[in-house]
């Protein structure tokens, strides 16, 4: 059972000093459960609109198509990933590890420049649980406090159906999601198919849609804010990678300290000596993870700016600017100058355009198709009683479109028509049937006559046909007896 504390008794203690553990967690390690009142403001309102863009493009992600291919597949029980339309197979592995790189690079770039904006506005993780699973709650049990009060009070009806409406409620949000995360990973036709057919022909896509529903109801119900905190990657990264100069969500101590209520029979000499802070306690209130962001930069600060929207309506109601708690960074509150952008993210994104260009240069020059050849291991040249010289080969060929092709192998036009090159199992007219998004392996012989051998080793171009098309070439070696 987690512990509950009022934020009066979370946050003020007997010598008035910062914390040293986080929020969530008691001196005994238990579960802190938190109740942030429902933020509204300026920020919050721009969250929203960033949750309907975020939510259209979830949803309908899946059904996008470019060229035939989804927009995004992560297909990583066939090996198939198709990223804005293009298919990348296992061969496509240098392509698909320098992407992850500049993706590695993007973040680090990102989150040092701008601190855990992501995470506030456009994480799975925050989208869900404070702009649906959150507010779903906040309308049957109530906001902050009441919500508290209504957790622990003693069960009755009301109590009963408000929990079981709730729980519902949350279990069909996460079938939903379930679903459409699902489709990110085996595509949206085998969803379709998967949801038509019985559970006992498809049980291995059956059970994936129970452990999905299961997970995401567990993160959304009872797990909430550890994700951020304790879980996620991408949080804990942020402590390598800010620094003074990043931006994050920033409490102005300059102007807001020394801190305290506002007394009406306080003299004018009383009042210039305080700071703007009046100690409401609603940015903490507010807060999703529970911390006092007057603490300054914390690990499990999200940047989702409920404290920013608390705090100006209050500086508007005692006719105090806004921005005492604002999107800054470390340096540019001590100084008390605008942020610019420092060198070391002009030297990121230099780096990290480097790493697009070269990245689109090589999605440019991608071939649908990719044949690899190699000789059979342990097989050296063969003498045929027609006074010929022959080796085997095995070829595997890739095709990376989503046509099926008839593809002909062939010797280069400029070695000499007595050399001939024969593919075991083509058919007549010694096609090679390539289905779409598949790989083939061929068996062939090139042969010639033993007179045209002049060294050890001869070096061969292969030429990969389409008709009269040569859509690639690859090199080989053609061994023989020495002169």
């Amino acid at each position: 059972m987690a512990t509950e504390f009022t934020y009066d008794e979370l946050y003020e203690d007997e010598e008035g000093g910062f914390r040293d553990s986080i929020a969530t967690v008691d001196e005994k390690g238990k579960r802190i459960w938190l109740y942030p009142k429902k933020p509204k403001g300026a920020f919050y309102n721009k969250r929203l609109l960033a949750t309907l863009a975020f939510l259209a493009i979830f949803i309908s992600g899946p059904f996008i198509k470019i060229g035939g291919q989804p927009l995004l597949m992560m297909n990583i029980f066939e090996r198939k990933f198709v990223i804005f339309g293009r298919l990348f197979l296992p061969q496509d592995f240098v392509l698909f590890g320098l992407g992850m790189i500049t993706f590695v690079v993007f973040i680090a770039l990102f989150t040092a420049t701008f601190g855990r904006i992501w995470c506030g506005w456009l994480c799975p993780q925050t989208v869900f649980m404070e702009m649906i699973f959150r507010p779903i709650e906040n309308w049957l049990e109530g906001d902050g406090r009441k919500q508290q009060k209504f957790d622990q009070k003693k069960w009755d009806f009301d109590k009963a159906w408000r929990k079981t409406l709730k729980h519902a409620i949350f279990i069909v949000f996460s079938i939903f999601i379930a679903h459409i995360t699902m489709a990110y990973l085996i595509g949206i036709e085998n969803v379709k198919e998967l949801i038509t057919s019985p559970p006992s022909e498809k049980w291995a896509g059956f059970i994936g849609l129970v452990v999905f529903t299961g997970a995401f109801y567990f993160v959304f119900a009872k797990l909430r804010e550890q994700v951020c905190i304790a879980i996620c990657p991408y949080g804990r990264l942020q402590g390598v990678l800010v620094n003074k100069d990043t931006v994050n969500v920033m409490y102005d101590d300059k102007r807001g300290e020394p801190r305290g209520r506002i007394s009406k029979n306080a003299t004018e000499e009383e009042l210039s000596a305080q700071g703007d802070c009046i100690d409401c306690k609603l940015c903490i209130q507010v807060c999703p993870t529970g911390i006092d962001i007057r603490n300054g930069v914390q690990l499990e600060c999200v940047n989702c700016t409920a404290c920013i929207d608390a705090c100006d309506d209050v500086m508007e109601k005692v006719n105090k600017p806004k921005g005492l708690i604002r999107y800054a960074s470390l340096e540019s509150v001590e100084k008390g100058v605008p942020f610019k952008l420092p060198i070391r993210s002009w030297a990121y994104s230099a780096v990290l355009l480097l790493l697009i260009g070269i990245e689109t240069a090589f999605l440019m020059a991608r071939a649908d198709i990719e044949t690899t050849v190699m000789r059979v291991p342990g097989q050296l040249y063969q003498k045929t009683d027609r006074g010929t010289i022959t080796n085997l080969y095995n070829a595997q060929m890739v095709n990376k479109s989503q046509e099926e092709m008839n593809l002909k192998l062939a010797l280069d036009g400029d070695i000499s028509e007595n050399w001939t090159l024969n593919v075991v199992g083509a058919n007549e007219d010694g096609l090679i049937n390539l289905k779409p998004e598949a790989k083939t392996e061929v068996v062939f012989f090139i042969e010639m006559p033993e007179g045209d051998v002049k060294q050890r080793s001869t070096e061969l171009k292969l030429r990969v046909l389409d008709g009269e098309e040569e859509v690639e070439n690859v090199k080989t070696n053609f061994f023989g007896p020495a002169k």
